[in-house]
């Protein structure tokens, strides 16, 4: 029966952020890492964006197991009893702890019910699922890809770039369509027109086939696709289920308090699957992106290890779209009322989202290195007025 002055549950980046976090206050204390994949913590990031530019597959793994941590790799926490500290994995092996954190992420969530599967289906996350589509375009010229959010566009770009034929399928009415103005989402979807992209707008998969070699897309707009492969980014769901099953708050999301603890003195939670309350925006949320995840599990693995830090960090997030790229942070939700402030139209500038005179949320468009001007913004009082904003964060 192993047993850990730290046990982390989660073979993520937040996972690993969290042991360094710990060896940066207990050097020696025994940790113990459950990871459900068979590979050691790597960053994610680049399985949509640098490893598709060029970047070595080797600089994406973080060396977790050289901090004096054992890991156990390929196995899947199924139970926790937070009164006797125990957790179980779907091996049959009992851990005990004396800190517990869940690190447990998300998983992808799929096509609706009744639109049947198909293997070539890749719902992209993992490691492994880029090295299931990378040997695909080797082998296979014509991809779908289903969703304009993150994933859908960063992987539409990249199999452009990679020289296949690629189709979008996305419910908004552009690529991005959930965060930018509808002016900016317009430019970008004909943007990746140029590119290449065949780009369906107002659509969704209702049917999933498999045609001898090929694979076939039926859509709501009566659409017939066929492809050779399929990579969906359709948003993930937290895996809350361990939380749930011990008694822990949840609400889409591991709650905790401001120094991450989940319900529990000596349970803490990290990254994609923690919903946390930040003070500039005054309410919780939950927040999915590398900067929250690396931030967060240092500061849980040093509250775990004995400090009491306060998690008040705004994360920002980023993207790169061919050419074209952003930071943001806050809250970018389209239904704001937007600000948008260009130096060149949709080629430099800041859009700032609104809500009751206050900002909640910038994008950075092509502009670097104002991320602590935007946080400070959207954590001033305002009130805000459209024209005070103009030139607020130079381009």
């Amino acid at each position: 029966m192993p047993h850990y002055r730290y046990l982390i549950v989660g073979g993520s980046m937040a996972g690993d952020a969290a042991v360094r976090g710990i060896r940066e206050v207990d050097a020696h204390g025994t940790i113990g890492l459950i990871g459900a994949e068979p590979h050691p913590p790597y960053n994610r990031p680049p399985l949509s964006k640098g490893l598709w530019k060029g970047q070595p597959v080797d600089d994406i793994w973080r060396d977790t197991g050289n901090l004096g941590v054992e890991l156990h790799l390929g196995r899947a926490a199924t139970s926790l009893d937070p009164s006797k500290r125990e957790v179980t994995d779907d091996k049959g092996t009992l851990y005990t702890f004396e800190k517990l954190l869940l690190a447990t992420g998300g998983t992808p969530r799929g096509l609706p019910s009744g639109t049947g599967s198909s293997g070539r289906v890749i719902y992209y996350r993992t490691y492994d699922d880029y090295l299931r589509v990378r040997a695909m375009v080797q082998e296979r010229d014509r991809f779908a890809v289903i969703g304009g959010g993150f994933i859908g566009s960063e992987m539409a770009a990249a199999l452009a770039m990679s020289g296949k034929q690629v189709v979008m399928i996305l419910m908004e009415e552009g690529v991005c369509g959930r965060l930018f103005p509808p002016t900016l989402a317009r430019f970008v979807t004909e943007y990746y027109r140029e590119r290449g992209v065949e780009v369906m707008t107002e659509d969704a998969v209702t049917a999933v086939e498999e045609q001898g070699e090929k694979t076939v897309l039926r859509t709501r707009a009566g659409r017939r696709i066929e492809v050779d492969g399929v990579v969906a980014g359709l948003g993930i769901r937290p895996n809350t289920g361990l939380a749930e099953q011990a008694g822990l708050p949840v609400d889409d999301g591991v709650i905790v308090d401001e120094y991450l603890r989940a319900g529990h003195p000596d349970i803490y939670a990290a990254g994609d699957v923690t919903k946390f309350y930040n003070p500039a925006l005054g309410r919780r949320i939950r927040v999915e992106h590398e900067d929250n995840a690396n931030t967060m599990g240092q500061v849980a693995g040093r509250n775990m290890a004995g400090e009491t830090t306060p998690y008040h960090h705004l994360p920002f997030f980023y993207s790169d779209l061919f050419d074209l790229g952003y930071e943001a942070v806050g809250e970018l939700d389209p239904r704001l009322m937007t600000v948008e402030d260009w130096k060149e139209p949709y080629q430099e500038g800041v859009v700032y989202y609104l809500e009751g005179g206050r900002v909640r949320g910038v994008l950075l468009w092509n502009v670097w290195g104002q991320l602590d001007r935007a946080r400070e913004l959207i954590a001033a009082p305002g009130p805000f007025a459209p024209e005070d904003l103009k030139g607020r964060i130079p381009a």
